[in-house]
């Protein structure tokens, strides 16, 4: 098994009016030796803003901003914006994040070209229902029933009038064009999907409906292992070696205690990532410390974000949705690990029984 090192806490909650509940979910970017976290900060009453920080080294504490460097501004994000991840492509800064109108949790997206201002493009993941998704998906036919087993998430009992959206989150972009489109994951429960285009404007209700009506081309990854068989999610954004994009994800377990979320690891085809080439067959690193097992939601480790220092990959995360921990690996021993247990059949991994 791979060796995984925890470095502890790298932030913690403040007594800020816009932070007093929680930080977690950073994303993550290196600039030369510094490190620039953006973090989710919660207030009393879940309401979410992106905080700022910035590390000298992959561990110190340079710099940290006593109030959001971005807030909710739309009705879509009226709860807030949450869970970044961020990468540059070309001269431009692509950082994605959830937000959330106290109904719909949807992926959108952000540009800046200094780190520090971001222009809001809004929501770029499909504005269509659940029952529509089913229709679409159901009309191909090879698609994990595990994707229908969201009827009663989506169809409470609550009010009927609610106007429940598909919920698509964990969207992150590859850090680089992929024969000249930009691609990025994305996920609808229980797996991860792919979408490319050349183009942002492409992103239309019209490309939507052609995605669905083909959905079983796009997934990517669903889950296998006990670890992860409840569901699984598009991490940090995917890391580029020799051997294919490293992807460090998340994945969740039902256990008598609950839900566990641990970090995972899986390697996709550098040239088609669409394609898995290996994932751990055990979890990179999971809830350990009471710092990860008891917060606001306990028993959590959610990787958002890597910095690369040498040959050391440190990987940062929200721990028990209160804190933001670190975790460091050798990233050719990590690659080496899924080399080792790399697929040996061309079709898509598909769902195994949890036991």
């Amino acid at each position: 098994m791979i060796k995984v090192k925890k470095e502890g806490i790298i932030l913690e909650k403040r007594n800020l009016e816009f932070e007093n509940a929680g930080v977690l979910n950073p994303a993550v970017i290196k600039d030369g030796d510094s490190v620039h976290i953006y973090y989710r900060a919660v207030r009393q009453g879940n309401f979410s803003s992106i905080g700022y920080a910035r590390l000298d080294g992959a561990l110190n504490l340079a710099e940290r901003w006593d109030k959001p460097i971005m807030e909710a501004e739309f009705d879509y994000e009226s709860h807030g914006v949450e869970d970044a991840r961020i990468v540059k492509i070309d001269d431009l800064y692509y950082m994605t994040y959830t937000v959330y109108d106290g109904i719909n949790a949807r992926g959108a997206l952000a540009t800046s070209k200094d780190l520090k201002k971001f222009r809001k493009h809004g929501v770029i993941v499909p504005p269509i229902t659940y029952s529509k998704f089913v229709f679409l998906a159901e009309s191909t036919g090879n698609v994990n029933e595990n994707y229908y087993r969201n009827h009663k998430f989506y169809y409470q009992d609550a009010d009927p009038e609610k106007k429940m959206l598909l919920w698509d989150k964990n969207v992150v972009f590859f850090p680089r064009r992929i024969d000249g489109k930009l691609v990025f994951l994305h996920r609808i429960r229980p797996g991860i999907q792919i979408a490319s285009v050349t183009s942002l404007d492409e992103l239309t209700k019209e490309f939507w409906n052609a995605y669905f009506a083909d959905f079983h081309k796009y997934i990517v990854m669903d889950p296998v292992y006990k670890h992860e068989y409840e569901y699984i999610g598009s991490g940090c954004p995917p890391i580029e070696t020799k051997d294919g994009w490293l992807l460090i994800y998340h994945g969740v377990e039902s256990t008598e205690h609950g839900l566990v979320y641990s970090a995972c690891a899986a390697l996709l085809d550098l040239n088609d990532p669409s394609k898995e080439i290996s994932r751990l067959p055990y979890p990179l690193f999971s809830p350990e410390f009471l710092w990860e097992r008891k917060g606001e939601i306990n028993n959590v480790v959610f990787p958002t974000g890597t910095a690369l220092f040498g040959n050391t990959l440190f990987i940062y995360y929200g721990a028990a949705d209160e804190r933001i921990g670190c975790a460091s690996v050798s990233l050719s021993a990590l690659v080496q690990e899924l080399i080792i247990n790399i697929r040996k059949d061309e079709t898509n991994i598909k769902v195994v029984s949890s036991s």
